[in-house]
Protein backbone atom coordinates (compact mmCIF):
# COMPACT_ATOMS: atom_id res chain seq x y z
CA UNK A 1 0.00 0.00 0.00
CA UNK A 2 1.31 3.28 -1.09
CA UNK A 3 0.30 5.97 1.06
CA UNK A 4 0.57 9.91 -0.03
CA UNK A 5 2.28 11.81 2.87
CA UNK A 6 2.29 15.62 3.27
CA UNK A 7 4.78 16.67 5.94
CA UNK A 8 7.76 18.67 4.00
CA UNK A 9 10.60 16.86 2.93
CA UNK A 10 10.24 13.21 3.58
CA UNK A 11 12.46 11.78 1.18
CA UNK A 12 13.97 8.41 0.18
CA UNK A 13 15.83 7.11 -2.98
CA UNK A 14 19.41 8.44 -4.23
CA UNK A 15 18.82 8.34 -8.06
CA UNK A 16 21.73 10.12 -9.82
CA UNK A 17 24.47 12.95 -9.21
CA UNK A 18 24.63 16.47 -8.57
CA UNK A 19 24.10 18.60 -12.08
CA UNK A 20 26.43 20.82 -13.08
CA UNK A 21 25.25 22.53 -15.82
CA UNK A 22 21.91 22.79 -17.84
CA UNK A 23 20.34 22.00 -14.48
CA UNK A 24 16.76 21.48 -16.18
CA UNK A 25 17.71 18.69 -18.67
CA UNK A 26 19.67 17.23 -15.94
CA UNK A 27 16.96 17.18 -13.11
CA UNK A 28 14.58 16.32 -16.45
CA UNK A 29 16.92 13.39 -17.23
CA UNK A 30 17.12 12.25 -13.13
CA UNK A 31 13.29 11.88 -13.04
CA UNK A 32 13.32 9.97 -16.52
CA UNK A 33 15.67 7.78 -14.86
CA UNK A 34 13.52 7.12 -12.30
CA UNK A 35 10.71 5.59 -14.05
CA UNK A 36 13.39 3.08 -15.25
CA UNK A 37 14.62 1.96 -11.69
CA UNK A 38 12.94 -1.13 -10.67
CA UNK A 39 13.12 0.01 -6.71
CA UNK A 40 11.13 3.38 -7.36
CA UNK A 41 7.04 2.48 -8.01
CA UNK A 42 5.26 4.36 -10.79
CA UNK A 43 4.34 8.05 -9.16
CA UNK A 44 1.86 10.30 -11.00
CA UNK A 45 3.79 13.27 -9.53
CA UNK A 46 6.65 12.43 -11.96
CA UNK A 47 4.72 11.85 -14.88
CA UNK A 48 3.03 15.86 -14.03
CA UNK A 49 6.33 16.64 -13.87
CA UNK A 50 7.68 15.07 -17.14
CA UNK A 51 4.76 15.54 -18.73
CA UNK A 52 4.82 19.50 -17.74
CA UNK A 53 8.40 19.47 -19.03
CA UNK A 54 9.57 21.05 -22.16
CA UNK A 55 11.25 18.39 -23.43
CA UNK A 56 9.67 14.87 -23.71
CA UNK A 57 10.78 11.03 -24.24
CA UNK A 58 7.05 10.14 -25.29
CA UNK A 59 8.06 6.23 -25.32
CA UNK A 60 9.29 6.00 -21.75
CA UNK A 61 6.28 8.91 -20.75
CA UNK A 62 3.49 6.33 -22.42
CA UNK A 63 5.15 3.51 -20.52
CA UNK A 64 5.11 5.13 -17.35
CA UNK A 65 1.52 5.97 -17.69
CA UNK A 66 0.73 2.18 -18.77
CA UNK A 67 2.45 1.33 -15.41
CA UNK A 68 0.00 3.51 -13.67
CA UNK A 69 -2.99 2.86 -14.89
CA UNK A 70 -1.92 -0.89 -13.74
CA UNK A 71 0.25 -0.98 -11.08
CA UNK A 72 -1.07 2.25 -8.84
CA UNK A 73 -4.82 2.20 -9.95
CA UNK A 74 -4.49 -1.46 -8.56
CA UNK A 75 -3.31 0.25 -4.90
CA UNK A 76 -6.51 2.62 -5.12
CA UNK A 77 -8.46 -0.10 -5.82
CA UNK A 78 -6.88 -2.12 -3.13
CA UNK A 79 -6.68 0.92 -0.38
CA UNK A 80 -10.79 1.06 -1.34
CA UNK A 81 -11.52 -2.54 -0.37
CA UNK A 82 -9.51 -1.67 2.84
CA UNK A 83 -11.12 0.91 3.95
CA UNK A 84 -7.91 3.71 3.65
CA UNK A 85 -7.82 7.12 2.77
CA UNK A 86 -7.18 7.63 -1.01
CA UNK A 87 -8.23 11.02 -1.81
CA UNK A 88 -4.26 12.65 -2.18
CA UNK A 89 -3.25 9.23 -4.10
CA UNK A 90 -6.53 9.33 -6.56
CA UNK A 91 -6.19 13.56 -6.95
CA UNK A 92 -2.81 13.22 -8.07
CA UNK A 93 -3.70 9.67 -10.20
CA UNK A 94 -6.35 12.38 -12.13
CA UNK A 95 -3.79 14.88 -12.59
CA UNK A 96 -0.89 12.63 -14.22
CA UNK A 97 -3.75 11.24 -16.99
CA UNK A 98 -5.07 14.63 -17.25
CA UNK A 99 -1.29 15.55 -18.01
CA UNK A 100 -1.20 12.81 -21.11
CA UNK A 101 -4.54 14.01 -22.47
CA UNK A 102 -6.32 10.91 -21.25
CA UNK A 103 -10.09 10.69 -21.44
CA UNK A 104 -10.39 10.63 -17.92
CA UNK A 105 -14.29 9.37 -18.29
CA UNK A 106 -12.87 6.04 -19.68
CA UNK A 107 -10.94 5.39 -16.59
CA UNK A 108 -13.32 3.23 -14.03
CA UNK A 109 -12.72 2.14 -10.24
CA UNK A 110 -14.13 -1.30 -8.90
CA UNK A 111 -15.32 -0.48 -5.49
CA UNK A 112 -18.20 -2.07 -3.68
CA UNK A 113 -19.24 -4.10 -6.63
CA UNK A 114 -19.29 -1.02 -8.72
CA UNK A 115 -17.97 0.31 -11.29
CA UNK A 116 -17.39 4.45 -11.48
CA UNK A 117 -15.27 7.01 -13.14
CA UNK A 118 -12.48 8.38 -11.32
CA UNK A 119 -13.89 11.78 -11.05
CA UNK A 120 -16.88 10.58 -9.63
CA UNK A 121 -14.79 8.19 -6.86
CA UNK A 122 -13.34 11.60 -6.22
CA UNK A 123 -16.18 14.02 -5.96
CA UNK A 124 -18.01 10.82 -3.41
CA UNK A 125 -14.08 11.37 -1.33
CA UNK A 126 -14.50 14.81 -1.04
CA UNK A 127 -17.96 15.15 0.06
CA UNK A 128 -16.89 13.01 2.63
CA UNK A 129 -14.30 14.77 3.33
CA UNK A 130 -15.93 17.97 3.11
CA UNK A 131 -18.57 16.30 6.73
CA UNK A 132 -15.96 15.55 8.19
CA UNK A 133 -14.70 19.04 8.66
CA UNK A 134 -18.65 19.92 9.15
CA UNK A 135 -18.33 17.66 12.72
CA UNK A 136 -14.53 16.99 13.63
CA UNK A 137 -13.21 20.38 12.15
CA UNK A 138 -10.40 18.65 10.16
CA UNK A 139 -10.55 16.63 7.06
CA UNK A 140 -10.13 13.00 7.69
CA UNK A 141 -6.59 13.10 5.65
CA UNK A 142 -5.43 16.77 5.78
CA UNK A 143 -5.97 19.72 3.97
CA UNK A 144 -3.06 19.26 1.74
CA UNK A 145 -4.81 16.55 0.30
CA UNK A 146 -8.36 17.95 0.46
CA UNK A 147 -6.65 21.12 -1.49
CA UNK A 148 -5.05 18.70 -3.96
CA UNK A 149 -8.94 16.98 -4.87
CA UNK A 150 -9.82 20.28 -5.24
CA UNK A 151 -7.50 21.06 -8.09
CA UNK A 152 -7.74 17.66 -9.49
CA UNK A 153 -12.07 18.05 -9.50
CA UNK A 154 -11.31 22.01 -11.40
CA UNK A 155 -8.28 20.87 -13.22
CA UNK A 156 -10.69 18.18 -15.03
CA UNK A 157 -13.56 20.80 -15.61
CA UNK A 158 -15.64 18.93 -12.49
CA UNK A 159 -17.76 21.67 -10.91
CA UNK A 160 -16.47 21.92 -6.98
CA UNK A 161 -19.62 21.95 -4.58
CA UNK A 162 -19.32 25.01 -2.81
CA UNK A 163 -19.50 23.15 0.23
CA UNK A 164 -16.31 21.49 0.02
CA UNK A 165 -14.61 25.11 -1.09
CA UNK A 166 -16.13 27.08 1.30
CA UNK A 167 -14.37 23.98 4.09
CA UNK A 168 -10.87 25.49 2.43
CA UNK A 169 -11.61 28.83 2.05
CA UNK A 170 -12.87 28.72 5.58
CA UNK A 171 -9.57 26.90 6.81
CA UNK A 172 -7.16 29.40 5.34
CA UNK A 173 -8.68 32.91 7.09
CA UNK A 174 -8.94 30.97 10.24
CA UNK A 175 -5.45 29.69 10.17
CA UNK A 176 -5.98 25.80 10.35
CA UNK A 177 -3.36 25.12 7.79
CA UNK A 178 -0.76 23.51 9.81
CA UNK A 179 1.20 20.55 11.32
CA UNK A 180 1.49 21.02 14.62
CA UNK A 181 1.71 24.62 15.42
CA UNK A 182 4.16 25.64 12.37
CA UNK A 183 2.87 26.60 9.30
CA UNK A 184 2.39 24.16 6.90
CA UNK A 185 4.18 26.01 3.93
CA UNK A 186 3.57 23.00 0.95
CA UNK A 187 -0.33 22.44 2.32
CA UNK A 188 -0.85 26.63 1.88
CA UNK A 189 0.85 26.14 -1.59
CA UNK A 190 -1.41 23.32 -2.59
CA UNK A 191 -4.69 25.46 -1.52
CA UNK A 192 -2.98 28.49 -3.36
CA UNK A 193 -3.15 26.65 -6.57
CA UNK A 194 -6.73 24.73 -5.85
CA UNK A 195 -8.07 28.21 -4.89
CA UNK A 196 -6.70 29.85 -7.85
CA UNK A 197 -7.95 27.14 -9.80
CA UNK A 198 -11.78 27.86 -8.67
CA UNK A 199 -11.33 31.79 -9.42
CA UNK A 200 -9.89 31.27 -12.89
CA UNK A 201 -13.01 28.76 -13.92
CA UNK A 202 -15.25 31.39 -12.23
CA UNK A 203 -16.56 28.49 -9.98
CA UNK A 204 -19.31 29.38 -7.53
CA UNK A 205 -18.45 29.89 -4.28
CA UNK A 206 -20.27 31.17 -1.07
CA UNK A 207 -18.38 34.44 -1.06
CA UNK A 208 -16.29 36.07 -3.87
CA UNK A 209 -14.62 38.38 -1.55
CA UNK A 210 -13.62 35.44 1.16
CA UNK A 211 -12.12 33.83 -1.64
CA UNK A 212 -9.86 36.65 -2.94
CA UNK A 213 -9.37 36.90 0.75
CA UNK A 214 -8.14 33.91 1.26
CA UNK A 215 -5.32 33.89 -2.15
CA UNK A 216 -4.23 36.88 -0.60
CA UNK A 217 -3.14 35.75 2.93
CA UNK A 218 -1.88 32.16 1.11
CA UNK A 219 0.55 34.42 -0.79
CA UNK A 220 1.12 36.11 2.31
CA UNK A 221 2.14 33.87 4.39
CA UNK A 222 3.64 31.90 1.67
CA UNK A 223 6.67 35.14 0.89
CA UNK A 224 6.33 35.36 4.63
CA UNK A 225 7.89 32.13 4.59
CA UNK A 226 10.92 33.09 2.91
CA UNK A 227 14.77 32.72 4.43
CA UNK A 228 17.66 34.33 4.25
CA UNK A 229 18.48 31.94 1.76
CA UNK A 230 15.55 32.12 -0.48
CA UNK A 231 13.53 29.01 0.29
CA UNK A 232 10.14 29.37 0.99
CA UNK A 233 10.02 26.78 3.78
CA UNK A 234 12.52 25.23 3.47
CA UNK A 235 14.44 23.52 0.26
CA UNK A 236 11.72 20.96 0.22
CA UNK A 237 8.65 22.76 -0.25
CA UNK A 238 10.16 25.61 -2.10
CA UNK A 239 8.96 23.78 -5.39
CA UNK A 240 5.37 23.65 -4.54
CA UNK A 241 5.45 26.89 -3.15
CA UNK A 242 6.82 28.40 -6.51
CA UNK A 243 4.78 26.60 -8.10
CA UNK A 244 1.61 28.62 -6.36
CA UNK A 245 2.99 31.77 -6.39
CA UNK A 246 3.15 31.41 -10.54
CA UNK A 247 -0.11 30.14 -10.19
CA UNK A 248 -1.23 33.23 -8.58
CA UNK A 249 -0.07 36.12 -10.87
CA UNK A 250 3.30 37.23 -8.74
CA UNK A 251 5.64 38.92 -9.97
CA UNK A 252 8.79 37.41 -10.55
CA UNK A 253 10.69 39.91 -8.24
CA UNK A 254 9.21 38.15 -5.30
CA UNK A 255 10.11 34.44 -6.45
CA UNK A 256 13.15 35.24 -7.91
CA UNK A 257 15.69 34.36 -4.99
CA UNK A 258 13.54 31.12 -4.32
CA UNK A 259 13.89 29.99 -8.08
CA UNK A 260 17.97 30.73 -7.49
CA UNK A 261 17.62 28.63 -4.46
CA UNK A 262 16.10 25.67 -5.90
CA UNK A 263 18.95 26.00 -8.99
CA UNK A 264 21.35 26.50 -6.40
CA UNK A 265 19.73 23.05 -4.54
CA UNK A 266 19.91 21.05 -8.19
CA UNK A 267 23.05 21.50 -8.48
CA UNK A 268 24.61 20.50 -4.84
CA UNK A 269 22.14 17.09 -6.04
CA UNK A 270 19.52 18.18 -2.93
CA UNK A 271 16.41 16.50 -4.86
CA UNK A 272 17.81 13.34 -5.73
CA UNK A 273 14.46 12.20 -4.55
CA UNK A 274 12.04 11.48 -7.13
CA UNK A 275 8.86 13.18 -5.25
CA UNK A 276 10.79 16.09 -4.52
CA UNK A 277 12.41 16.40 -7.85
CA UNK A 278 8.96 16.35 -9.28
CA UNK A 279 7.70 19.16 -7.39
CA UNK A 280 10.43 21.37 -8.04
CA UNK A 281 11.22 20.45 -12.13
CA UNK A 282 7.91 22.20 -13.11
CA UNK A 283 8.53 25.45 -10.64
CA UNK A 284 12.04 25.77 -12.56
CA UNK A 285 10.09 25.50 -16.22
CA UNK A 286 8.11 28.19 -15.02
CA UNK A 287 5.11 26.04 -14.61
CA UNK A 288 2.31 24.85 -11.95
CA UNK A 289 -0.24 22.27 -12.11
CA UNK A 290 -2.86 24.95 -12.96
CA UNK A 291 -0.99 24.59 -16.27
CA UNK A 292 -2.39 21.38 -16.70
CA UNK A 293 -5.84 22.70 -17.59
CA UNK A 294 -4.75 24.09 -21.57
CA UNK A 295 -2.13 20.75 -21.68
CA UNK A 296 -3.13 19.70 -25.80
CA UNK A 297 -0.49 17.12 -25.67
CA UNK A 298 0.29 18.28 -29.60
CA UNK A 299 3.43 18.72 -31.56
CA UNK A 300 5.77 17.29 -28.38
CA UNK A 301 9.68 17.73 -28.97
CA UNK A 302 10.67 13.95 -28.27
CA UNK A 303 14.34 14.61 -27.83
CA UNK A 304 14.93 13.86 -23.82
CA UNK A 305 17.47 10.57 -23.91
CA UNK A 306 19.35 9.32 -20.43
CA UNK A 307 23.43 9.42 -20.57
CA UNK A 308 24.84 6.51 -19.60
CA UNK A 309 27.32 7.67 -17.74
CA UNK A 310 24.81 9.85 -15.67
CA UNK A 311 24.71 7.18 -12.67
CA UNK A 312 26.67 7.91 -9.34
CA UNK A 313 29.58 5.67 -8.37
CA UNK A 314 29.17 3.95 -4.73
CA UNK A 315 32.45 4.32 -2.75
CA UNK A 316 32.46 2.02 -0.03
CA UNK A 317 33.67 3.34 3.20
CA UNK A 318 34.26 1.57 6.97
CA UNK A 319 34.69 4.63 9.56
CA UNK A 320 32.06 3.99 12.04
CA UNK A 321 30.43 6.33 14.29
CA UNK A 322 28.81 6.19 17.26
CA UNK A 323 24.62 6.94 16.87
CA UNK A 324 22.30 6.82 19.86
CA UNK A 325 18.81 6.65 19.43
CA UNK A 326 15.82 7.39 22.00
CA UNK A 327 12.38 6.38 21.70
CA UNK A 328 9.49 8.57 23.38
CA UNK A 329 6.41 6.67 23.16
CA UNK A 330 2.76 8.05 23.16
CA UNK A 331 2.83 8.42 26.72
CA UNK A 332 6.00 9.77 27.55
CA UNK A 333 7.85 6.62 28.24
CA UNK A 334 11.12 6.49 26.53
CA UNK A 335 13.82 3.87 25.99
CA UNK A 336 17.65 4.77 24.68
CA UNK A 337 19.53 2.62 22.43
CA UNK A 338 23.42 3.16 21.36
CA UNK A 339 25.00 1.57 18.43
CA UNK A 340 27.70 2.23 15.93
CA UNK A 341 27.34 2.32 12.57
CA UNK A 342 29.15 2.88 8.99
CA UNK A 343 29.71 6.66 8.12
CA UNK A 344 27.60 7.55 5.66
CA UNK A 345 24.73 4.93 6.24
CA UNK A 346 20.83 5.99 5.80
CA UNK A 347 19.15 6.23 9.30
CA UNK A 348 16.75 3.71 7.12
CA UNK A 349 20.00 0.98 7.18
CA UNK A 350 20.98 2.31 11.50
CA UNK A 351 17.67 1.60 12.81
CA UNK A 352 17.87 -2.00 10.38
CA UNK A 353 20.97 -2.61 11.95
CA UNK A 354 19.91 -1.35 15.84
CA UNK A 355 16.91 -3.73 15.41
CA UNK A 356 19.49 -7.18 14.67
CA UNK A 357 21.59 -6.18 17.04
CA UNK A 358 19.28 -5.27 20.35
CA UNK A 359 16.47 -6.59 21.61
CA UNK A 360 14.14 -4.42 22.43
CA UNK A 361 13.80 -2.16 19.61
CA UNK A 362 11.62 -3.07 16.72
CA UNK A 363 10.30 -1.39 13.56
CA UNK A 364 8.03 -1.21 10.56
CA UNK A 365 7.46 1.19 7.87
CA UNK A 366 4.91 1.47 5.26
CA UNK A 367 5.64 3.00 1.77
CA UNK A 368 4.43 6.24 0.34
CA UNK A 369 5.50 8.23 -2.82
CA UNK A 370 8.52 10.13 -1.16
CA UNK A 371 9.50 6.74 0.27
CA UNK A 372 9.65 4.34 3.20
CA UNK A 373 8.07 6.27 6.76
CA UNK A 374 8.04 4.79 10.22
CA UNK A 375 4.79 3.45 10.99
CA UNK A 376 5.11 0.88 14.39
CA UNK A 377 8.32 1.77 16.74
CA UNK A 378 8.71 -0.60 19.71
CA UNK A 379 4.93 -2.19 18.73
CA UNK A 380 3.38 1.01 19.03
CA UNK A 381 1.38 2.68 16.09
CA UNK A 382 1.95 6.58 14.88
CA UNK A 383 -1.36 6.71 12.68
CA UNK A 384 -2.24 9.42 10.27
CA UNK A 385 -6.40 7.99 10.91
CA UNK A 386 -5.30 9.00 14.98
CA UNK A 387 -3.12 12.35 13.44
CA UNK A 388 -0.44 10.85 15.02
CA UNK A 389 2.75 10.35 13.35
CA UNK A 390 6.92 9.86 14.17
CA UNK A 391 8.49 12.90 14.49
CA UNK A 392 12.30 12.27 13.86
CA UNK A 393 15.29 14.45 15.10
CA UNK A 394 18.91 14.66 15.30
CA UNK A 395 20.16 16.99 18.24
CA UNK A 396 17.55 18.74 18.92
CA UNK A 397 17.00 19.59 15.21
CA UNK A 398 13.67 17.83 13.05
CA UNK A 399 14.80 16.33 10.17
CA UNK A 400 13.66 17.26 6.75
CA UNK A 401 14.62 14.56 5.10
CA UNK A 402 13.22 10.69 4.83
CA UNK A 403 14.66 7.89 7.26
CA UNK A 404 16.10 6.42 3.20
CA UNK A 405 17.77 9.56 2.82
CA UNK A 406 19.48 11.11 5.96
CA UNK A 407 22.86 10.17 6.24
CA UNK A 408 24.72 9.36 9.72
CA UNK A 409 28.14 11.03 8.74
CA UNK A 410 28.94 12.19 12.77
CA UNK A 411 27.91 10.76 16.11
CA UNK A 412 24.57 11.98 16.74
CA UNK A 413 21.86 11.50 19.31
CA UNK A 414 18.40 10.62 16.86
CA UNK A 415 15.15 10.81 18.70
CA UNK A 416 12.03 9.35 17.40
CA UNK A 417 8.65 11.00 19.33
CA UNK A 418 5.26 9.62 18.79
CA UNK A 419 3.69 13.00 17.99
CA UNK A 420 0.04 14.13 17.34
CA UNK A 421 -1.24 16.95 14.73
Amino acid sequence: MITLIFVSGLLALAVGKPCSSDLLKCLNQQLLRSVDTQDNPSNPSVHIALRLSTHHNLAKESEHLNQLKKGFHEDIEKSLRNGELVVGRLALYILALKSSCHDLQSVHLNHNEMREPLLTQLKKEMAEEQQNIAFSHRPKTNYYQYSLGILALCVSGVRVSTHVSHKLIHAVEHKQIKHGESLCVDSHAMAGMALQCLKDEGTAVKDAAELDKALASIKKRLLDSKRADGHLGNEFSTGLAVQALLAMGSQLEEYDSAMEALKADVKKGTYHNPMAASQVLPALHQQSYLDLKKKECRNEDDTLTIDADSVSEVVPNHVQVPLQVEVIKSNGASSVFSINVLKGSSLFEALNLLQDKQNGFTFSTEDSLWGPFLSVVNEEQARQTDRRYWHISSDGTSLTQGIKDYKIDSAQSITIKNTGY
